[in-house]
């Protein structure tokens, strides 16, 4: 099937509230646009090099996500690009989002994620450590904590994944009841082309989906 069809299958898939991330890592600009033409809202990068290649020829017709692991040599270019970053897992990292954003006045929505599996190769904040971060990051005036994300561990089987988006939620829900100054727990970013279907069941709002939508990639 085409992107354009992918698409619009998955959207008819998804429930009602549940936000499609179209994860476009190694993406051409011509393949983000069949599925922006498609109902993509929300485009979602991993590399801000390629944020801006894409986003030269796509610009503001969609939302821009920052989905990759950000490191704080690329931030400034970062908060010029993106709407919202979902993989703040430090507070360095936010302390610098935070200066960046003020030179040019204005206010990062962020995700804060978390390594919910706690597996050593992964990035994300442990669990436990999320409410600290929580509060440190929320006394940042030029950034915004607007929920949580995970990676999941990858497995064949998308059951394999419930657990750990019940604990997720769970987390979330956790965080949501602190009613922290200045955070909007409003969005939990959770499940990716094999567990899309089951993240929604288990409380995310936003699931962030790649190779069902584009087809698997090309190896260079």
């Amino acid at each position: 099937m085409s992107i354009a069809q992918n698409v619009r299958q998955v959207l008819n898939e998804l429930p009602e509230g549940v936000e499609l991330v179209a994860a476009a890592k190694a993406r051409t600009p011509e393949e983000i646009l069949e599925a922006i033409e498609a109902g993509v809202r929300i485009i979602g990068e991993n590399y801000v090099q390629e944020a801006e290649k894409a986003y030269a020829v796509v610009g503001r017709r969609t939302q821009w996500h920052f989905i990759g692991h950000l490191q704080k040599n690329k931030v400034k270019k970062a908060v010029g690009l993106f709407d919202l970053i979902q993989t703040v897992d430090s507070y360095e990292l936010a302390r610098e989002i935070d200066r960046r954003c003020s030179e040019i006045d204005k206010v990062m929505p962020v995700l804060i994620e978390v390594n919910i599996g706690r597996e050593p190769q992964k990035a994300g904040v442990l669990p436990e450590d999320t409410e600290h971060l929580l509060n440190e990051i929320a006394a940042l005036p030029n950034i915004k904590v607007m929920g949580l994300m995970t990676m999941g561990p990858l497995s064949g089987d998308p059951e394999d994944s419930r657990p750990y988006f019940t604990a997720m939620k769970k987390l979330f829900d956790c965080m949501k009841e602190l009613a922290v100054p200045g955070v909007e727990m409003k969005h939990l970013s959770m499940g990716m082309s094999n567990s899309y279907r089951i993240a929604p069941e288990e409380g995310a709002t936003m699931v962030r989906i790649g190779t069902r939508l584009f087809g698997e990639r090309k190896r260079s």
